[in-house]
């Protein structure tokens, strides 16, 4: 597979972004993201990177370093943000603390604060973009988990740019996933083709054995398979009812919300 063509291709369709726009990556030290950045800066986009610094030890100094050597490589810059001193703590204790009220995953909890922060910071840097790595395979994932889990309103905002509400205060940065159509081993084969300074090894709190299960169905089908459900959920999508009319803001912090409440602070109240 030519990833490079096939990220063009899947850019020019979805009109995602353009060579004016600044575009933040999320950048985690994966294999995921660091392609993501290495094609959009070959493709001449205007790119900085942020990476969050979840406090993991010595899984997450690898995944720094990384970040930085892919940086330096790329010549953009890099914000990095960390946990620790965002909120006094590590993010195993931040998830330890939430699930001593409420009975969640481990990677739930991680995504609604990086998401949080993402949008945050990426205003701050007046990017108009953040792309993140999501591939084929994690769509994959998600959608039939929405689905198994009777949720399927949860993937209607899925695509591979986010299908934004109307938002009067500005404040909600579009999402983009360039690798969307990318099977999740081209991507390891090309990182590891192109020596990109990735970190292979997973997370060690992704333990989320729902989605475990899911990730050992989707591995026994073909990778065309696979675009097929994506295709599938693109038209069930289209036709979902969303029902909020528009972005809310929340009454806690003020980032946008789908409720009165965003995710973050409702995990995070006491």
């Amino acid at each position: 597979m030519n990833i490079e063509l096939k990220i063009k291709q899947t850019i020019k369709k979805y009109k995602i972004c353009n060579k004016k726009e600044k575009i933040v990556v999320a950048l985690s030290g994966g294999k995921d993201s660091t392609t993501t950045a290495y094609i959009l800066k070959k493709l001449g986009y205007n790119l900085v990177g942020l990476h969050i610094d979840l406090g993991l030890g010595e899984y997450s100094e690898k995944c720094l370093e990384a970040v930085k050597k892919l940086c330096k490589l790329l010549k953009i810059t890099l914000k990095v943000v960390s946990i620790k001193k965002m909120y006094g703590c590590r993010m195993c204790y931040i998830r330890a603390k939430v699930q001593e009220k409420k009975k969640v995953a481990n990677c739930l909890v991680c995504g609604v604060i990086k998401k949080w922060i993402m949008n945050r910071e990426a205003r701050n840097m007046k990017t108009d973009k953040i792309a993140t790595g999501h591939n084929l395979d994690d769509e994959c994932q998600t959608f039939l988990s929405n689905v198994f889990k009777g949720s399927l309103m949860l993937s209607s905002n899925s695509g591979p740019i986010s299908r934004n509400l109307p938002d009067s205060k500005r404040k909600f940065i579009p999402r983009i996933k360039p690798l969307f159509f990318i099977p999740e081993n081209e991507i390891r084969k090309f990182s590891k083709k192109m020596k990109l300074p990735v970190v292979y090894e997973k997370c060690p709190c992704a333990v989320d054995s729902y989605r475990i299960q899911i990730r050992e169905f989707l591995n026994t089908i073909s990778d065309k398979e696979k675009e097929n459900i994506i295709r599938n959920a693109e038209r069930i999508i289209e036709k979902l009812e969303r029902k909020n009319p528009e972005i809310r803001y929340c009454s806690e912090c003020g980032e946008p919300s789908r409720n009165m409440i965003c995710k973050r602070c409702e995990l995070l109240k006491d």
